[in-house]
């Protein structure tokens, strides 16, 4: 016996399906590399920046051939560590503080939910649609009379109130999607509250907390308005570093490129990092 091979089904002008999809595919890759080229475009550049001399910098038309130079990073170095250090302290601190904080509540309002629960999770959020620009007075003048203004103390606390509504509110979501299931069994088998929420939903709710972390301490990190506020000198973070190169003589655009080149190097180095955990906790629970 045998076999006729199947033809694949073609469109009134000729092609088949497959040259179509084929087609879309191409296409599809094209608008892909377009969008990419055009996201990485401003970092590329800031970086072509840091290795050319002022003018080459300011010229017009742009220069792309040239000979690089490291001046403005050995410029930039002395004063971008201690600003390196007093970030990654309010940075690293203001996320474990809001993860010591937010966990517990997290967990609480997911596998505890009260009737006002969700007014709680709603008026959490709430607050991050207040203008940072409303609440700096009051701030202001709390950390001065607490004694905070220009520490590294205070950076925590400030950063730690701007990332607890995101903490519980993405934490909340992980843990309500762990099986009540497995909470009733372990309360069978006797388990605490405590252990259920050590054993059970801090486990199941790991690849959450790698994407909550990574996001809050990026926006601890890329924080500038309360910084600029809150310290001048003694714990002035990387934001507050950048703006050093804007004087009253100019704007010093190479010199700004290699300083904001050293700051969005930690984090670009991280991301890549934890780029596998970030992508599964922020599709964690897309698809049940």
């Amino acid at each position: 016996m045998t076999t006729v091979p199947r033809s694949q089904p073609t469109s009134r002008a000729g092609r088949t399906v497959s040259d179509r999809h084929r087609a879309r595919n191409i296409v599809l890759t094209v608008i892909t590399y377009l969008i990419v080229l055009a996201f990485l475009f401003p970092l590329a550049w800031m970086i072509l920046n840091a290795f050319k001399t002022e003018a080459q910098a300011f010229a017009t038309p742009p220069v792309f051939f040239f000979t690089p130079i490291w001046d403005n990073f050995q410029r930039a170095l002395p004063s971008y560590l201690p600003a390196l250090a007093n970030s990654l302290v309010a940075a690293v601190g203001s996320t474990l503080l809001a993860f010591i904080l937010g966990l517990p509540a997290a967990f609480a309002l997911a596998v505890y939910p009260t009737r006002r629960a969700q007014g709680v999770l709603t008026w959490m959020l709430s607050t991050k649609f207040m203008p940072a620009v409303g609440v700096i007075v009051p701030i202001f003048l709390l950390f001065r009379n607490l004694g905070l203004l220009d520490t590294r103390l205070g950076l925590i606390l400030m950063y730690t109130t701007m990332n607890l509504p995101l903490v519980v509110w993405m934490m909340h979501s992980y843990m309500s999607e762990i099986p009540f299931a497995i909470y009733e069994a372990a309360k069978v088998d006797g388990a605490s509250v405590s252990q259920e929420f050590f054993r059970i939903a801090l486990p199941l709710s790991m690849p959450g907390v790698a994407a909550t972390a990574l996001l809050a301490l990026i926006f601890a990190w890329n924080e500038v308005f309360f910084a600029l506020n809150l310290t001048s000198a003694d714990a002035a973070p990387l934001s507050v570093f950048i703006g050093e190169f804007k004087t009253s003589q100019g704007l010093f655009w190479a010199q700004l490129s290699a300083a904001a080149t050293l700051v969005v190097l930690p984090v670009l180095v991280f991301g890549w990092i934890a780029q596998r955990q970030l992508v599964r906790g922020l599709s964690f629970g897309a698809v049940k």
